[in-house]
């Protein structure tokens, strides 16, 4: 079967619109489904991953299209995420390159089973509300693991808006809606299109699969919004503990 095989093209149109309808759901996780299934598929690991990089922009987009209407995000907050994470996503995407493909397959294999076992201990993760005092101490950890999951995110990708998500949760004291909303905007735009430029300027990207990856992208993130702000996203957190349990056990397997 070849990239231009019209049955493979569907699939991979499908396998984008459930990851992204997921991540937009909860908050991130796009890269738990799409990123393992481009690996799967036969991509090497940096063509995977620039690939990923581009639609998950998308993701951003269609997401944005639902959010913005909410109108929840604080401009000074944005602005520091942003300004954490950018640098570590740049730092993230130019290391990535330089690793052998089977030790990213790997470690990818385990950050995503072990965010699935992180999520089945915790069963109130990411649903959780605490107030929090933004000190000048707690802003500057608070950025400092910004700075961190943006190199993540650069590099291994997976799961990393979903430690975004709780993290805004956790540390900075967020609704689980606010949070999300933050995340799929300032992560799937800013984060992932800075990752994006920077991995395909050194490495390849797999064209021919990237107009099908981006319009389930773009479907799925609007969709996903949509479901977030109506429905909430418990159902959503089994199913990615489930996906991440699967997915991660591929990846482990492929590395060997």
């Amino acid at each position: 079967m070849t990239p231009t095989d019209p049955l493979l093209q569907v699939g991979v149109f499908v396998a984008s619109l459930v990851a992204n309808l997921l991540s937009a759901l909860a908050g991130g996780g796009a890269g738990l489904v799409q990123l393992p299934v481009l690996i799967l598929l036969g991509l090497s690991f940096p063509l995977a991953l620039a690939t990923h990089k581009v639609a998950s922009v998308a993701l951003g987009i269609g997401a944005t299209m639902r959010h913005w209407r909410e109108r929840s995000l604080n401009p000074r907050l944005a602005a520091f995420i942003l300004a954490c994470g950018l640098p570590g996503v740049v730092l993230g995407a130019r290391m990535v390159l330089a690793l052998p493909p089977r030790l990213c397959t790997l470690l990818l294999g385990l950050l995503t089973i072990g965010l699935g076992l992180y999520s089945i201990a915790r069963p109130t993760l990411g649903m959780e509300v605490e107030g929090r005092e933004l000190t000048k101490g707690r802003m500057v950890i608070g950025g400092m693991v910004l700075f961190v999951i943006g190199v993540l995110n650069g590099s291994l990708t997976s799961g990393t808006g979903l430690f975004v998500t709780l993290w805004l949760v956790r540390w900075f004291g967020l609704d689980y809606g606010r949070a999300v909303a933050y995340t799929l905007i300032l992560v799937g735009l800013f984060w992932n299109g800075a990752g994006a430029i920077t991995l395909g300027q050194q490495g390849q990207i797999a064209w021919v699969w990237l107009p099908m990856l981006l319009a389930g992208s773009i479907a799925g993130g609007y969709l996903g919004a949509h479901l977030a702000i109506a429905k909430g996203s418990q159902l959503v957190k089994r199913a990615f503990e489930v996906l991440a349990l699967l997915m991660g056990s591929s990846l482990l397997w492929k590395s060997f």
